[in-house]
């Protein structure tokens, strides 16, 4: 008996954040335009999301929108969504003001770069994140995964398992269900938490989830100054004036 497949059919892209810990560089340009050799880092996941198929591209913005709404201009099936309470909640208030689009979707980080576009393939069986498996200690959200289901997940980290990454598809079923749980969340005034906290610890046993293998150097989540001038020298200065 074959197994149900679904596909993507549109991305939610998240790039509303402030970008705190790459200041001063994020005080003037959002974190997800921050250009990295030469590219910036939502073009990486718009171009990857192309290859792939997916042209209905939803994002989610709020601090410096301007710039956004500028770059959009050049960005065909691209629309922007604002987040009116970016600088007040958490991001759960980001996929919150994009709910209507939820279902066979993939949400992504704008301010990722995607070196391998294979890892946003449109096709899914069961909904879940990316994840690496990681033998040594990492600090990141980690999964306990058996026979492809995410038994657990760990917000502190921890050794030998699956590092959840900040891209996730989600079935026609799973991403209303998803929706009424951010509604009920969210409306209920749990608005300092994590969109991914809603299906991976709020109500965890309404899902079953599964991950889409990759490897480390597929992708890169730039999280800090010291992160960016690693991946691209050229902004050492800014370590200096961060000091």
């Amino acid at each position: 008996m074959c197994e149900e497949s679904h596909i993507v059919k549109r991305a939610i892209i998240m790039a509303a954040g402030t970008g705190n810990r790459m200041h001063p560089l994020t005080l003037t340009t959002p974190k997800p335009l921050v250009k990295v050799n030469g590219v910036r880092m939502i073009d990486t996941v718009v171009d990857g999301l192309r290859s792939n198929g997916i042209t209905e591209i939803y994002v989610v913005v709020g601090h410096l929108k301007e710039q956004f709404h500028e770059w959009a201009k050049e960005q065909p099936g691209v629309q922007i969504i604002e987040n009116p309470y970016y600088d007040t909640c958490n991001n759960i208030s980001s996929l919150y003001v994009a709910r209507e689009h939820l279902g066979d979707c993939i949400i992504l980080d704008g301010d990722q770069i995607i070196y391998n576009p294979e890892i946003l393939d449109p096709h899914f069986t069961l909904s879940g994140y990316n994840a690496v498996w990681c033998e040594g200690e990492t600090k990141e959200w980690l999964m306990e995964v058996q026979d492809g289901i995410v038994k657990s997940c760990s917000r502190t980290g921890g050794r030998h398992g699956w590092q959840l990454y900040s891209i996730s598809r989600w079935s026609g079923e799973d991403g209303a269900k998803l929706r009424r749980h951010l509604e009920q969340e969210f409306e209920g005034g749990n608005r300092q938490i994590y969109w991914d906290d809603v299906a991976m610890f709020c109500h965890f046993s309404e899902y079953t989830l599964g991950i889409r293998e990759m490897r480390q150097e597929d992708i890169i989540e730039i999280d800090d100054l010291e992160e960016l001038v690693k991946a691209d020298p050229s902004y050492e200065s800014y370590m200096k004036s961060a000091d």
